[in-house]
């Protein structure tokens, strides 16, 4: 995958969110760490399809989904300032399904791509091959 020069790469699962930022050229990506800002736990309403009951007792899936509606919260909150200018998304697929479901219309614009795997706490050097192959 071609990485823009400046391109954000976010790095996000169910509980973790790690962001990039692509120093080098279209061919030859250099990601540097970002300071990762507070991601609020508390955005209940991303998860709010997916009641917790008998039939479905898994709170974990509530904490996953509304820690996916804040990261795509902050996202949004990043390009509507214009902070990003293009993103990459990395997440697990079911993490990819909730931010999807969460993007605001600025931001799918600047989305450059979207690799479905899970790459929290992998190296730098590790994501950087990832993309280079995707």
């Amino acid at each position: 995958m071609l990485l823009a020069h400046g391109t954000i790469v976010a790095v996000a699962d169910g509980e973790k969110l790690t962001l990039f930022r692509n120093g080098g050229s279209d061919s030859a990506p250099k990601l540097t760490a970002i300071g990762t800002p507070g991601v609020g736990e508390d955005n209940i309403a991303s998860g709010g399809r997916h009641h917790s009951s008998s039939a479905n007792p898994d709170d974990a899936q509530l904490v996953e989904d509304g820690h996916a509606g804040a990261v795509a919260s902050l996202l949004n909150k990043m390009a509507l300032e214009g902070e990003i200018d293009a993103l990459v998304v990395v997440a697990p697929p079911k993490t990819l399904g909730e931010l999807r479901k969460h993007w605001h219309k600025v931001t799918e614009g600047k989305i450059a791509g979207e690799v479905a795997k899970e790459m929290t706490g992998a190296s730098i050097a590790d994501i950087t091959a990832m993309l280079e192959k995707a």
